[in-house]
């Protein structure tokens, strides 16, 4: 635990239980959340081919995600940490010049 603080230059147990609870919280409401937009698509597990199910499941599910760990983060009181988290997650996946470099 204390290597996973120090890399996320976090202080506190307490601060890192509420951390890894956001990150909980946001994957399941994000994999849920897909669902409905799935629909709203005419996309169902039942009546279309699995790859095209799937595959867009995942596209949706990735920015649902973003949006999610954000937004729990601020409720959580941990805005900074996952804005943080956020940029640098973006930019490794090539998105960094949509960003605002502070």
């Amino acid at each position: 635990m204390n290597k996973l603080k120090e890399r996320w230059g976090i202080d506190t147990n307490f601060q890192l239980i509420i951390i890894l609870l956001v990150f909980a919280i946001t994957g399941s409401s994000a994999t849920k959340l897909a669902a409905p937009v799935c629909e709203f698509f005419g996309i169902y597990r039942e009546t279309s081919p699995w790859y095209i199910f799937w595959s867009l499941r995942i596209l949706l599910i990735f920015p649902i995600y973003q949006i999610l760990l954000v937004l729990f983060g601020w409720l959580f009181g941990q805005f900074q940490f996952f804005w943080t988290f956020e940029k640098k997650m973006l930019t490794r996946l090539g998105f960094g010049r949509y960003l605002n470099q502070d």
